[in-house]
Protein backbone atom coordinates (compact mmCIF):
# COMPACT_ATOMS: atom_id res chain seq x y z
CA UNK A 1 0.00 0.00 0.00
CA UNK A 2 3.14 2.40 0.88
CA UNK A 3 4.38 2.48 -2.66
CA UNK A 4 0.83 2.64 -4.21
CA UNK A 5 0.17 5.48 -2.42
CA UNK A 6 3.61 7.04 -3.24
CA UNK A 7 2.95 6.78 -7.25
CA UNK A 8 -1.12 8.09 -6.40
CA UNK A 9 0.55 11.12 -4.38
CA UNK A 10 2.07 12.25 -8.05
CA UNK A 11 -0.72 11.75 -10.11
CA UNK A 12 -1.55 15.66 -9.93
CA UNK A 13 1.47 15.21 -12.34
CA UNK A 14 -0.13 12.59 -14.90
CA UNK A 15 -2.03 9.76 -15.20
CA UNK A 16 0.30 6.68 -14.29
CA UNK A 17 -0.65 3.14 -15.13
CA UNK A 18 -2.92 0.89 -12.94
CA UNK A 19 -0.73 -1.64 -11.30
CA UNK A 20 -3.99 -4.03 -11.35
CA UNK A 21 -4.04 -6.39 -15.01
CA UNK A 22 -6.38 -5.11 -17.60
CA UNK A 23 -8.92 -7.64 -19.23
CA UNK A 24 -11.29 -6.72 -22.25
CA UNK A 25 -14.42 -7.42 -23.16
CA UNK A 26 -15.77 -6.45 -26.77
CA UNK A 27 -19.23 -8.20 -26.86
CA UNK A 28 -21.20 -4.56 -26.94
CA UNK A 29 -24.44 -4.47 -28.42
CA UNK A 30 -25.94 -1.29 -29.15
CA UNK A 31 -29.69 -0.60 -30.09
CA UNK A 32 -30.59 2.27 -32.14
CA UNK A 33 -34.08 2.93 -30.68
CA UNK A 34 -34.97 6.65 -30.27
CA UNK A 35 -36.41 8.21 -26.78
CA UNK A 36 -36.86 11.77 -26.62
CA UNK A 37 -36.65 11.75 -23.06
CA UNK A 38 -33.34 10.20 -23.00
CA UNK A 39 -30.44 11.39 -20.48
CA UNK A 40 -27.83 13.37 -22.02
CA UNK A 41 -24.17 11.74 -20.52
CA UNK A 42 -20.68 13.30 -22.02
CA UNK A 43 -17.32 11.75 -21.35
CA UNK A 44 -14.81 14.66 -21.71
CA UNK A 45 -11.57 12.71 -21.97
CA UNK A 46 -8.42 12.36 -23.37
CA UNK A 47 -7.27 8.63 -25.62
CA UNK A 48 -3.84 7.75 -23.05
CA UNK A 49 -5.20 8.64 -19.83
CA UNK A 50 -5.27 4.79 -18.48
CA UNK A 51 -8.17 6.35 -16.08
CA UNK A 52 -10.28 7.45 -19.08
CA UNK A 53 -9.50 4.00 -20.78
CA UNK A 54 -10.43 2.16 -17.58
CA UNK A 55 -13.88 4.23 -17.52
CA UNK A 56 -14.61 3.71 -21.18
CA UNK A 57 -13.46 -0.11 -21.05
CA UNK A 58 -14.62 -0.92 -17.63
CA UNK A 59 -17.69 1.47 -16.74
CA UNK A 60 -19.44 2.66 -19.83
CA UNK A 61 -19.47 -0.35 -21.80
CA UNK A 62 -22.37 -1.33 -19.14
CA UNK A 63 -24.93 1.21 -20.87
CA UNK A 64 -24.22 -1.60 -23.84
CA UNK A 65 -24.56 -4.86 -21.83
CA UNK A 66 -28.07 -3.60 -20.31
CA UNK A 67 -30.99 -1.55 -21.35
CA UNK A 68 -29.87 1.64 -20.39
CA UNK A 69 -28.49 3.05 -23.27
CA UNK A 70 -32.23 3.25 -24.50
CA UNK A 71 -32.55 5.84 -22.05
CA UNK A 72 -29.11 7.82 -22.53
CA UNK A 73 -27.61 10.05 -25.31
CA UNK A 74 -23.84 9.67 -24.97
CA UNK A 75 -21.16 12.23 -26.38
CA UNK A 76 -17.57 11.56 -26.19
CA UNK A 77 -15.38 14.47 -26.82
CA UNK A 78 -11.65 13.35 -27.13
CA UNK A 79 -9.64 16.49 -25.84
CA UNK A 80 -8.91 16.08 -22.22
CA UNK A 81 -6.21 18.55 -20.88
CA UNK A 82 -4.25 19.17 -24.27
CA UNK A 83 -3.63 22.94 -24.75
CA UNK A 84 -3.99 24.94 -27.35
CA UNK A 85 -0.76 27.29 -28.27
CA UNK A 86 -0.30 29.77 -30.82
CA UNK A 87 -1.34 29.05 -34.76
CA UNK A 88 -3.92 26.73 -33.88
CA UNK A 89 -1.09 24.08 -32.86
CA UNK A 90 -1.35 22.08 -29.17
CA UNK A 91 -0.04 19.74 -27.12
CA UNK A 92 -1.36 17.00 -25.43
CA UNK A 93 -0.68 15.84 -21.57
CA UNK A 94 0.80 12.02 -22.63
CA UNK A 95 3.10 13.62 -25.29
CA UNK A 96 2.31 13.71 -29.21
CA UNK A 97 1.08 9.69 -29.37
CA UNK A 98 -1.97 11.45 -27.31
CA UNK A 99 -2.75 13.93 -29.75
CA UNK A 100 -2.25 11.39 -32.23
CA UNK A 101 -5.21 9.52 -31.13
CA UNK A 102 -7.17 12.17 -29.98
CA UNK A 103 -7.14 12.96 -33.56
CA UNK A 104 -8.15 9.22 -35.40
CA UNK A 105 -10.78 9.04 -32.32
CA UNK A 106 -12.40 12.32 -33.04
CA UNK A 107 -12.11 11.48 -36.74
CA UNK A 108 -13.97 8.00 -35.76
CA UNK A 109 -16.46 10.09 -34.41
CA UNK A 110 -16.92 12.21 -37.71
CA UNK A 111 -16.42 9.22 -40.11
CA UNK A 112 -19.02 6.96 -38.40
CA UNK A 113 -21.30 9.90 -36.51
CA UNK A 114 -23.66 7.41 -35.13
CA UNK A 115 -23.23 6.01 -31.90
CA UNK A 116 -23.57 2.36 -32.62
CA UNK A 117 -20.91 2.62 -35.48
CA UNK A 118 -18.09 4.90 -33.52
CA UNK A 119 -18.62 3.56 -29.82
CA UNK A 120 -17.19 0.14 -30.95
CA UNK A 121 -13.88 1.71 -32.52
CA UNK A 122 -13.08 3.76 -29.48
CA UNK A 123 -13.79 1.24 -27.29
CA UNK A 124 -11.29 -0.99 -29.59
CA UNK A 125 -9.01 1.74 -29.45
CA UNK A 126 -9.13 2.38 -25.97
CA UNK A 127 -9.36 -1.46 -24.43
CA UNK A 128 -5.69 -1.64 -26.37
CA UNK A 129 -4.35 1.83 -24.51
CA UNK A 130 -5.85 -0.30 -21.30
CA UNK A 131 -3.53 -3.29 -22.42
CA UNK A 132 -0.56 -0.88 -22.64
CA UNK A 133 -0.47 -1.89 -26.68
CA UNK A 134 -2.36 1.13 -27.87
CA UNK A 135 0.73 1.31 -30.89
CA UNK A 136 -1.37 -1.61 -32.10
CA UNK A 137 -4.59 0.48 -32.46
CA UNK A 138 -4.76 0.20 -36.25
CA UNK A 139 -5.70 -3.38 -35.97
CA UNK A 140 -9.04 -2.61 -34.98
CA UNK A 141 -9.96 -1.42 -38.37
CA UNK A 142 -9.65 -5.20 -39.45
CA UNK A 143 -11.09 -6.18 -36.36
CA UNK A 144 -14.51 -4.82 -36.65
CA UNK A 145 -14.43 -4.77 -40.28
CA UNK A 146 -14.35 -1.22 -41.25
CA UNK A 147 -13.15 0.87 -44.13
CA UNK A 148 -9.98 2.65 -42.44
CA UNK A 149 -9.93 5.19 -45.50
CA UNK A 150 -11.80 7.61 -44.19
CA UNK A 151 -10.76 8.37 -40.48
CA UNK A 152 -7.03 8.38 -42.08
CA UNK A 153 -8.04 10.61 -44.59
CA UNK A 154 -9.42 12.71 -41.70
CA UNK A 155 -6.37 12.55 -39.77
CA UNK A 156 -4.17 13.29 -42.76
CA UNK A 157 -5.58 16.33 -43.82
CA UNK A 158 -7.44 19.63 -42.46
CA UNK A 159 -10.39 18.17 -41.39
CA UNK A 160 -8.18 16.27 -38.39
CA UNK A 161 -7.45 19.83 -36.91
CA UNK A 162 -10.55 21.12 -37.56
CA UNK A 163 -11.98 18.64 -35.01
CA UNK A 164 -9.73 18.82 -32.46
CA UNK A 165 -10.16 22.72 -32.86
CA UNK A 166 -13.83 22.01 -32.10
CA UNK A 167 -13.66 19.87 -29.33
CA UNK A 168 -10.97 22.42 -27.75
CA UNK A 169 -13.56 24.82 -27.74
CA UNK A 170 -16.28 22.67 -26.47
CA UNK A 171 -13.95 21.49 -23.66
CA UNK A 172 -12.76 24.79 -22.81
CA UNK A 173 -16.23 26.53 -22.61
CA UNK A 174 -17.25 24.12 -20.01
CA UNK A 175 -19.23 25.19 -17.22
CA UNK A 176 -18.11 25.00 -14.22
CA UNK A 177 -14.18 24.17 -16.10
CA UNK A 178 -13.20 20.45 -16.12
CA UNK A 179 -10.29 19.96 -13.60
CA UNK A 180 -9.27 16.91 -14.69
CA UNK A 181 -10.37 13.79 -16.81
CA UNK A 182 -12.37 11.56 -17.17
CA UNK A 183 -14.84 14.25 -16.61
CA UNK A 184 -18.51 13.17 -16.91
CA UNK A 185 -21.14 15.01 -16.74
CA UNK A 186 -24.93 13.60 -16.77
CA UNK A 187 -27.65 16.45 -17.94
CA UNK A 188 -25.30 19.51 -17.53
CA UNK A 189 -24.48 18.62 -14.23
CA UNK A 190 -20.37 17.54 -13.62
CA UNK A 191 -20.16 13.99 -11.30
CA UNK A 192 -16.66 15.12 -10.24
CA UNK A 193 -14.65 11.85 -8.52
CA UNK A 194 -18.31 10.28 -8.10
CA UNK A 195 -18.14 9.43 -12.37
CA UNK A 196 -17.56 5.96 -11.65
CA UNK A 197 -21.46 5.74 -10.25
CA UNK A 198 -22.66 7.60 -13.61
CA UNK A 199 -25.33 4.92 -13.66
CA UNK A 200 -27.12 5.95 -10.81
CA UNK A 201 -27.51 9.51 -11.59
CA UNK A 202 -28.61 8.60 -15.20
CA UNK A 203 -31.24 6.24 -13.51
CA UNK A 204 -32.95 9.30 -11.04
CA UNK A 205 -31.93 11.86 -13.85
CA UNK A 206 -34.46 9.76 -16.49
CA UNK A 207 -37.90 11.18 -16.35
CA UNK A 208 -39.70 8.81 -18.79
CA UNK A 209 -42.86 6.77 -17.39
CA UNK A 210 -40.70 3.60 -16.54
CA UNK A 211 -36.93 3.14 -15.82
CA UNK A 212 -34.95 0.99 -17.59
CA UNK A 213 -34.06 -2.91 -16.01
CA UNK A 214 -30.67 -1.99 -15.23
CA UNK A 215 -31.99 0.78 -12.73
CA UNK A 216 -35.15 -1.15 -11.54
CA UNK A 217 -32.52 -3.30 -8.80
CA UNK A 218 -30.61 0.05 -7.65
CA UNK A 219 -30.82 2.46 -5.14
CA UNK A 220 -31.05 5.66 -5.97
CA UNK A 221 -29.68 6.74 -2.56
CA UNK A 222 -26.24 5.77 -2.96
CA UNK A 223 -25.32 8.74 -4.92
CA UNK A 224 -25.55 10.06 -1.35
CA UNK A 225 -23.36 7.33 0.17
CA UNK A 226 -19.65 8.79 1.59
CA UNK A 227 -17.85 10.56 -0.99
CA UNK A 228 -15.10 8.54 -2.67
CA UNK A 229 -12.42 9.93 -4.74
CA UNK A 230 -11.94 7.99 -7.87
CA UNK A 231 -8.07 8.78 -9.83
CA UNK A 232 -7.97 10.97 -12.25
CA UNK A 233 -5.58 12.95 -14.44
CA UNK A 234 -5.49 16.65 -13.34
CA UNK A 235 -4.92 19.45 -15.65
CA UNK A 236 -1.85 21.18 -15.23
CA UNK A 237 -1.73 23.57 -12.44
CA UNK A 238 -0.29 27.32 -12.94
CA UNK A 239 -0.90 28.66 -9.74
CA UNK A 240 0.74 27.44 -6.36
CA UNK A 241 -2.79 27.54 -4.31
CA UNK A 242 -4.30 25.72 -7.63
CA UNK A 243 -1.19 22.92 -6.96
CA UNK A 244 -2.13 22.47 -3.29
CA UNK A 245 -5.54 21.80 -3.67
CA UNK A 246 -4.49 19.33 -6.16
CA UNK A 247 -2.41 17.38 -3.26
CA UNK A 248 -4.69 18.10 -0.73
CA UNK A 249 -7.45 16.19 -3.40
CA UNK A 250 -5.08 13.43 -4.59
CA UNK A 251 -4.32 12.79 -0.43
CA UNK A 252 -7.62 12.43 0.84
CA UNK A 253 -7.90 9.82 -1.60
CA UNK A 254 -5.12 7.94 -0.76
CA UNK A 255 -6.73 7.96 3.06
CA UNK A 256 -9.88 6.66 1.39
CA UNK A 257 -7.82 4.01 0.03
CA UNK A 258 -5.87 2.89 2.91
Amino acid sequence: MAAYGAAAALSFLGCFFLLAPFSSNSEITLPSDSNSNKVSLALYYESLCPYSANFIVNYLDKLFKTDLISIVDLRLVPWGNAKLKGNDTFTCQHGPAECMLNTVEACAIDAWPKLSDHFPFIYCVEDLVYEGKYSEWQSCFEKLGLDPKPVMDCYGGELGQKLDLQYAAETNALEPPHEYVPWVVVDGQPLYEDYEDYISYICKAYKGDALPNACSGLSLNQIHKKKVIHPVSFKEMAAPTSLSKAISTVMSWIQEMA
